[in-house]
């Protein structure tokens, strides 16, 4: 199943287009995107038994935020060893570094998003979780029960802002006004062949810079909720970036960054692609 946000209401993506949840269940659920997290598994049952219904066509410059106003934004990073190799720091080995996006940030698959003057803009692509269960000290094997779905997301970072001062600012320089787009959609787990292996690409234009799987993540999916969930409970519509892979700018040599005109690419496999155009302030 794959759940989003259109025009700013919840509808079901199948083959045929796009159903409007409220109109199809009668008003038993409500149009606003995030709202149905709260009420997720009255859903999942009323949609898996929904049948044939009539799709409209959409645009895909239509699609907003999939999840536009979560109450908690969980952003995890370094995640892959040769990530954490190309940006000088130490390979976390008990868990990994967590911090926030805040969520003005978030936007749709589809965008333009103005480059910060005299800043490093970076790129990172990742595969986002969507908690569909409230998760409070969830066991790894139990942690998949609590999710809703996954959709692509770009953890889009000024590195400047990121890591001036007397301490970084992680969460200050990867918040940005369209700095964490998200989409096109939520795809249900049961739509993966295997939920723990999944490809994520970024490129700029047609160059490829960053190809990975989550199958070689140091903490999988099923470790991160584990781990969060024992410090704070992860509630319903949460989200937690999952950590992106070798081939930022930062970690080049020499080191690049996106500039004014750059179409940068982003594709997580099953889900599908994010497009994100950079101009000038």
């Amino acid at each position: 199943m794959r759940i989003g946000n259109l025009s700013g209401r919840l509808n079901l993506f199948t083959d045929g287009g796009a159903v409007d949840v409220a109109e199809a269940s009668g008003g038993r659920f409500s149009p606003d995107p995030q709202a149905i997290y709260d009420v997720w598994d009255d859903f999942a049952g009323w949609a898996s038994t929904l049948g044939q219904v009539d799709a409209t066509d959409f645009q895909l410059t239509d699609l907003q935020a999939p999840t536009p106003a979560p109450a908690q934004v969980f952003a995890i990073g370094l995640n892959y060893r040769d990530h954490a190799v190309e940006s000088n720091l130490a390979v976390p080995d008990t868990f990994p570094p967590v911090f926030t996006k805040f969520r003005t940030a978030l936007s749709g698959p589809i965008t333009t998003v103005v480059l910060p003057p005299g800043g490093h803009v970076d790129w990172e692509v990742e595969l986002v979780v969507v908690i569909g269960r409230r998760a409070e000290r969830v066991a790894a094997a139990d942690a998949w029960s609590h999710v809703a779905g996954l959709t692509a997301g770009q953890d889009i970072s000024e590195r400047i802002t990121q890591l001036a001062g007397p301490a970084p600012q992680f969460s200050l320089g990867k918040s940005f006004p369209g700095f964490a787009p998200l989409g096109p959609w939520v795809v249900t787990v049961d739509e993966f062949e295997d939920p723990d292996d999944i490809q994520l690409q970024c490129a700029v234009g047609e160059e490829i810079l960053q190809n990975g799987r989550t199958s070689d993540f140091l903490f999988g999916v099923p470790a991160i909720i584990e781990g969060l969930s024992r410090v704070t409970p992860l509630l319903p519509g949460d989200i937690i970036f999952c950590g992106t892979p070798a081939g930022v700018g930062i970690g080049r040599d020499p080191q690049r960054f996106l500039q004014p005109g750059d179409v940068l690419i982003s594709q997580v496999s099953g889900i599908g692609e994010l497009r994100q155009t950079f101009i000038s302030s």
